[in-house]
């Protein structure tokens, strides 16, 4: 069975281009292009995964994963974007957003990324990761509550890399990395690598 995406975007041009390069992989089951009758399609619809850009009439991407999370908690957020503005990224990321893409993406690429975010993973693209997802590691090495291989850990896992590239990028074991991230959770009183991101926002952990 297919995943299921609603793709949400003010320009009709992009959308038609999103069809086109997703319809072979995903069900489609709606479109938007202003927030309010976003939050409508996406509530009736409940799709595994929302591609919606940040500026939208009524509001904004935020405004939409906003409304929506509180009633369909199980949907997950891909944001597809031209801005990589760090208020506007840190706006998505408070919202909650599972994704972080730019339009400068290659279209091959996009199914795989999607998968990603409904797999619950966190896709970041590097442009974006470089600029505002950097963890400040003078800042952080003042902490005493993480260890220098856990804050090795958080600088990938906050730049948006899997589990998998974490760990081949330190040389140690998938299973080695999750104890980290076991640590990591509890000492920061986390529970999820996007409350992570947003506590390295929340606490100038980044930067600018």
């Amino acid at each position: 069975m297919r995943r299921t995406i609603f793709l949400v975007d003010d320009h009709d041009v992009v959308r038609a281009g999103m069809r086109s390069v997703l319809n072979d992989s995903f069900e489609i089951v709606g479109e938007a292009s202003e927030v309010g009758p976003a939050i409508a399609g996406i509530i009736d619809t409940e799709p595994d995964v929302v591609v919606l850009d940040i500026n939208l009439p009524g509001g904004g991407g935020a405004a939409v994963i906003e409304s929506v999370r509180p009633v369909r908690p199980d949907v997950r957020f891909m944001a597809l974007t031209v801005s990589t503005n760090r208020d506007a990224v840190m706006r998505m990321m408070n919202a909650g957003v599972d994704g972080y893409v730019t339009k400068t993406t290659q279209a091959e690429d996009l199914p795989g990324l999607i998968d990603q975010t409904a797999e619950g993973q966190r896709p970041v693209s590097p442009d974006v990761a470089g600029f505002l997802l950097d963890i400040d590691e003078d800042i952080v090495s003042d902490s005493p509550r993480l260890t220098p291989r856990e804050r090795q850990v958080v600088n990938l896992i906050a730049r948006g890399y899997s589990y998998r590239e974490t760990s081949s990028r330190l040389e140690i074991s998938v299973k080695t990395l999750e104890k980290h991230m076991g640590s990591i959770f509890e000492k920061l009183s986390v529970v999820s690598r996007n409350e992570l991101a947003a506590l390295a926002f929340e606490e100038g952990y980044l930067e600018a």
